[in-house]
This record gives C-alpha cells, sequence and structure tokens, in this order.
C-alpha cells in the first residue's frame, strides 16, 4: 500500500500533479460508511456518537485503502446495528464510499468491499 496517490489533471492547461494521501482517500470512505443508516461503527471502535465529539476526525480506522494506477480498492469493516438489513446495508455502504471517492478525489474506484464484523445488540 503506497502512501500517496498520483492523479495527472486532464485540462488543457496541466500545471502539475495532484496527490492524494492513503489516509485521505481512507478518511473520505469511512465518512461515507459511518453515515449509512445501520452502521453502529466502523471496526476501528468510532461510533457515530465518538464522530459527533471528535468532529469527523481519525476515521481511517477500520479502513483499508489501496490505490494501483489510480485505482482505488477500499476494505470497509463495520458493525452494523441489530434489526438493520445486513445486505441492504451493506450495499448502501459500497455506492456511497464509492460516490464519495470518486466525487472528492476524481479517483476511480474498483473494488468496495465490506466485512461486517460484529452486530450491535443494544442501545449502549
Amino acid at each position: 500500500m503506497g502512501d500517496i496517490a498520483n492523479k495527472e489533471v486532464n485540462n488543457e492547461a496541466k500545471i502539475g500533479n495532484i496527490s492524494i494521501a492513503d489516509g485521505v482517500v481512507a478518511s473520505i470512505a469511512g465518512i461515507a460508511a459511518i453515515e449509512v443508516e445501520g452502521v453502529s461503527k466502523l471496526t476501528g471502535n468510532i461510533s457515530k456518537e465518538l464522530v459527533s465529539k471528535l468532529g469527523k476526525k481519525n476515521l481511517a480506522n477500520g479502513v483499508k485503502i489501496e490505490i494501483i494506477d489510480g485505482v482505488v480498492t477500499a476494505d470497509i469493516s463495520v458493525e452494523i446495528m441489530y434489526g438493520s438489513a445486513i445486505k441492504k446495508v451493506s450495499e448502501e455502504i459500497q455506492v456511497k464510499v464509492k460516490q464519495a471517492i470518486e466525487t472528492m478525489t476524481g479517483l476511480k474506484v474498483g473494488i468496495v468491499n465490506v466485512v461486517v464484523s460484529g452486530i450491535k445488540l443494544d442501545k449502549n
């Protein structure tokens, strides 16, 4: 896994390269995933309550990003709230993470793998 993703600027007056750190892409993916209804937290123990206190910082926990030739592979580990449709929530995570990364970075997302590592049983 590299530290920086280089993206070529596709415009007529190219003035340089744009580099995006893997951690930035991982944070974007983490924010998109935690905002999906039915997600309790990322596996890295970042819950929605903690996100509100931290101001959406450090959301790369539970997210692994690999960028090869400008194509992103994302692995997202989440805990789902009991009673949520796991397949539906997981598919929404895939869509939201792909959209967020592509919109914000211009990188192409090839794969978004979702691992449901737990179920939150109670409200505490």
